[in-house]
């Protein structure tokens, strides 16, 4: 699925058909109403693509859903076009996924360009996720909660994995169905990956497959990313804890409140001279009024 990043595609289409080896396959190419020519340079560049061209941003779910729905093959990568493929990083998914039948999704360890290792799964979300902070519950809770903080030789079975590259068997999309379109950008395969495991599948983390991930680069930090972000967590709460729904908001307001709170002390303290809290205390400002006002705020096509 691409909008708008001509070249991000361009690299990652080139490392498709420079490291993608020994197996028969297809490329999708969903472009939603891009501006800046990505079809027409995909086009001309990698001719053998399947280009399906959309007359409006439909967002990353029915964007790919359009694919899978075409797919010929028994397994779907899943790629970002701010992700780049490194030289047998597919046929370790492949081959992984060809000895274990009763697995549904896999993804493999995203890297930064230096080759420093990025989050790569996570875990769904939950009351406890959302009251503390992440960072300590993987370091607590290395078992439980996953993280690159820890190297792993063997392929790790998880909650759910990072979208950037997942690869999907047909015969669970078959089962448990596409992805859900109530989500714009974020979440989709989270939502996916719980829906898998509580039809009985298996999701798997699978470290010898690399992968680059420019990460950011398609739909960026600032306010309209946290807006889809938040939005489609509570899609997610709404969906599977309608009950408990008003506590999951009610903690995530507060944490946001806090979080507001401490980033205006900090920029006080520092008589405002650190641009990365400067940021933050915009962007925490900007959610506030967002949540203040219904989390009415528009999609941004």
């Amino acid at each position: 699925m691409s909008f708008n990043t001509k070249e991000l595609v361009h690299d990652c289409l080139a490392s498709i058909y420079e490291t993608v080896e020994g197996e028969a396959f297809e490329v999708w190419l969903v472009d939603n109403h891009s501006t800046d020519g990505t079809a027409a340079s995909a086009e001309k560049d990698f001719p053998a693509v399947n280009i399906i061209r959309n007359s409006k941003n439909l967002g990353f779910a029915a964007a790919n859903n359009q694919a899978l729905k075409r797919m010929k093959g028994r397994y779907a990568l899943l790629l970002n076009s701010d992700a780049v493929l490194t030289r047998g990083a597919v046929k370790e998914l492949y081959d992984f996924m060809e000895h274990r039948a009763g697995v549904a999704m896999a993804c493999g360890q995203l890297l930064n360009d230096d080759g420093s290792k990025q989050n790569s799964m996570s875990n769904f979300p939950t009351l406890l996720s959302l009251a503390s902070n992440e960072t300590i519950l993987r370091t607590l809770m290395p078992q439980k909660y996953p993280s690159k903080r820890r190297d792993y030789m063997l392929p790790l079975p998880v909650d759910s994995c990072i979208g950037a590259c997942v690869m999907v068997r047909k015969r669970a999309i078959q089962d448990i169905g596409f992805l859900d379109e109530r989500y714009f950008f974020f979440l989709e395969e989270t939502d996916w990956a719980y829906r898998m495991k509580r039809s009985g599948w298996e999701v798997y983390f699978v470290p010898t497959a690399k992968i680059i991930h420019r990460q950011g680069k398609t739909v960026g930090h600032g306010i309209h990313s946290r807006v889809l972000f938040y939005r489609s967590r509570y899609s997610f709460f709404k969906k599977w804890h309608p009950r408990s729904f008003p506590v999951f908001y009610s903690v995530i307001f507060l944490r946001l409140f806090i979080n507001s709170v401490l980033a205006f002390v900090g920029l006080s303290l520092t008589l405002g001279l650190k641009a990365s809290t400067r940021r933050k205390l915009v962007v925490n400002s900007q959610l506030l009024k967002w949540h203040l006002r219904g989390c009415s705020e528009q999609r941004r096509n």
